[in-house]
């Protein structure tokens, strides 16, 4: 989606995984990460793994300093968020120009990760966990 704020252009998407949604804003700027107005590196621990993910869309492109990068996120935990914000992030990157498609989609980072927590079940300890069975 594309709005203009302050004459400024926001190329925007939306990511989700587990639980997490990300709501990622890209604006042209020097390649800060800003999520829920921290520091990326703070917000993410300082995993380097965690920042990896979050910008492989960019690092892929090679436009890892053209943009801004202002993410709102919740639910969930930091791995869910960061792969949140990744799909969220090459969504945005598709809608400021198409051919970035065709790159993002053969690396799989246009494809949203379905996999979610089962639901516990009754008579069980866990998903599919049973307890322990006694003959006697």
């Amino acid at each position: 989606m594309l709005t203009s704020y302050h004459h400024k252009v926001i190329y925007s998407g939306t990511g989700r995984r587990k639980t997490s949604v990300a709501r990622v804003n890209l604006i042209p700027g020097s390649g800060k990460l800003i999520i829920n107005g921290l520091p990326g590196e703070s917000y993410l621990q300082f995993s380097p793994n965690y920042l990896r993910i979050s910008c492989s869309p960019l690092n892929l492109l090679g436009l890892s300093k053209e943009y801004d990068i202002y993410v709102k996120t919740q639910g969930g935990g930091l791995t869910g968020q960061a792969d949140a914000i990744r799909l969220g992030l090459a969504r945005a990157l598709c809608n400021i120009n198409s051919d970035n498609r065709v790159m993002l989609k053969s690396e799989g980072l246009l494809s949203r990760d379905a996999r979610s927590k089962e639901r516990k079940k009754y008579g069980l300890r866990k998903a599919r966990k049973a307890p322990q069975y006694s003959k006697r």
